[in-house]
């Protein structure tokens, strides 16, 4: 059967921390109620290790030198900003809930994943919304034969299926060659009737219903950046390498109808100097609006048109690194030219990049992710004196609350870039914060945390159950909906419904026992999306070693 999740082979070992640091700070608790989230300093809990081939992603903040030539994404010498799909459209590390096997530092200075749009976007760009949960039929699994066409002689993925459970609708392998280090595949959209995943050099769309490919875009480069985002039409942004070789330039911006496979225009990112490369970026969505990201640099671009708008590189001040988009609104998060080169956090309108209004943050501190945009709610941190905040900001950019609980929370963005928005293990609405804790004391099973926006509190806890773990996916009327990790391969996860007022979670979709949750529980940093009914997962990176490989699997009713 299928054998337990790995991670890509041959790839370096992880940079240790943010810059030149000798190693991980610590995981650090939330401060208490009421207490200077900028003065206290919290008790740590033990490190868990990284697996191999996830770099960790700096913190937002200080100007690094350039990117070194053929250096990995996330390695000393690139600044961290807001950059790759999660946003893209958060690849979930589920390692990080399920059996705490990835470092995390105190804010997120070594943040692993994708993912993925902010959180209160994940709901609205990213697609995963539980507009209905009565999916329409499907026909019986479709399994594949590696041409990702899922059609050939395969073992039946239902056939362990027990009363009461329900069913993999169809499932899709991939058979690619690629480099020893193998092949970025991180975007997932569900837009209307389709499934969009990216698989190295190509776009695919599939029927949501039976993944039937509809449609297939090849490129010639990987694409090195995208969100998870999309425009109301069903319309994103994605960026390919200018090259093959290891150090090509992150440049080349593409707009595509993700609904018919359409190709837009494509444009050049404007270098802003000599310094400005990138092996990564990431765009971020708003409106008519898209902020392309990258290591040093940030200029925001006219999604109709592809013309640009305005840029970050300002004249004085505070330059902005970053745009990040959401539920109609931006910001921008600046590096000052003081001596401290302390942090600001921007208002912006994304159609003149005016500023609005400024938060500074204290001496020090970083950046670490955008949880939402509309309204604002940012982790922060010190990567010297390792203390963490999470906060809240009002429209005038005033600060409304510090989160606070007791635990310590997963930090999961990067994409496998080193972006800030699109955390996977996020989500907010109805000014609630829903986030995912570590496990406990060497425990399998963690905790969602919600969180009044308005006074910090805590409202309640998931409670703790026999499942290895449990991931917010997305927040609207009035419920969170998670998903739940099974604690063994032998049985399947489960869609869950939790009311916003707190209770018991309602399961919605309960993924089948047997072969089918061999498969499921083997999706290595996953992407993952419940939209009507229907939850996806796939993978975020291929081997590509000429092998038959998972790709991405479909559970309905």
């Amino acid at each position: 059967m299928t054998e337990p999740p790995q991670p890509p082979p041959n790839q370096p070992p992880p940079p240790s921390g943010y810059g030149h640091l000798p190693g991980p700070p610590q995981l650090a608790h939330v401060p208490p109620p009421g207490a200077n989230p900028y003065a206290q300093q919290p008790p740590t809990v033990p490190q868990p290790q990284a697996p191999p081939g996830r770099f960790p992603q700096p913190g937002y903040g200080y100007p690094q030198p350039p990117t070194v030539p053929g250096a990995p994404q996330g390695m000393p010498g690139a600044l961290g900003h807001p950059g790759g799909q999660r946003p893209r459209k958060p690849a979930v590390i589920l390692a990080a809930v399920v059996g705490a096997t990835i470092v995390l530092a105190v804010g997120g200075y070594f943040a692993f994943g994708h993912g993925g749009g902010d959180s209160p976007e994940h709901p609205v760009a990213q697609g995963s919304t539980p507009a209905d949960d009565k999916p329409s039929g499907s026909p019986s699994v479709d399994t594949g034969d590696g041409s990702g066409n899922g059609s050939g002689d395969q073992e039946d993925l239902n056939a362990g299926r027990k009363p009461g459970e329900d069913k993999v609708l169809w499932y899709k392998s991939a058979k690619i060659d690629g480099p020893g280090a193998g092949v970025p595949a991180q975007g997932q959209w569900v837009v209307g009737d389709s499934v969009v995943k990216t698989v190295g050099k190509s776009l695919v769309g599939y029927q949501v219903t039976d993944g039937k490919q509809k449609w297939k875009l090849d490129f010639p480069a990987d694409v090195c950046g995208s969100t998870n985002q999309t425009t109301g039409d069903g319309k994103t942004v994605i960026l390919l390498k200018d090259g093959d070789s290891d150090t090509a330039d992150c440049s080349q911006m593409k707009l595509i109808d993700l609904k018919t496979g359409k190709e837009g225009w494509t444009k050049t990112v404007e270098q802003q100097n000599l310094f400005d490369t990138a092996i990564s970026a990431y765009p971020s969505i708003v409106g008519d609006t898209v902020a392309v990201n990258r290591s040093i640099s940030t200029t925001a671009y006219k999604i109709s048109t592809g013309d640009k708008i305005f840029t970050g590189n300002v004249p004085e001040g505070c330059k902005p690194r970053a745009y990040i988009g959401g539920n109609a609104k931006m910001i921008g998060l600046a590096t000052c030219e003081d001596a401290d080169r302390t942090v600001e956090v921007q208002g912006i309108d994304p159609t003149t990049g005016k500023k609005s209004w400024t938060y500074r943050l204290a001496k020090g501190f970083e950046i670490n992710s955008v949880y939402s945009v509309d309204p604002v709610v940012i982790d922060v941190g010190n990567r010297d004196t390792k203390k963490r905040a999470i906060m809240s900001l009002g429209p005038d950019g005033k600060t409304r609350a510090s989160m606070s609980a007791e635990g310590s929370f997963v930090v999961n963005c990067g994409a496998g870039s080193d972006s800030l928005q699109g955390c996977g293990t996020s989500a907010v609405a109805d000014d609630t914060l829903y986030l995912a804790t570590l496990p406990a004391n060497g425990a399998k099973a963690n905790e969602i945390v919600a969180f009044d926006l308005g006074t910090g509190k805590a409202k309640w806890r998931t409670p703790s159950g026999e499942n290895a773990g449990i991931i917010p996916l997305v927040a609207e009327k009035g419920r969170l909906i998670a998903y739940r990790k099974s604690v063994s391969s032998d049985k399947g996860g489960e869609i869950v419904s939790v009311p916003a007022a707190g209770g018991n979670p309602t399961v919605l979709l309960h993924n089948p026992s047997g072969p089918a949750s061999e498969v499921e529980s083997a999706f290595y940093s996953p992407e993952l999306d419940y939209v009507d009914g229907r939850f996806f997962v796939s993978v975020t990176r291929l081997q590509a070693d000429g092998k038959d490989e998972k790709l991405l699997m479909a559970f309905g009713k």
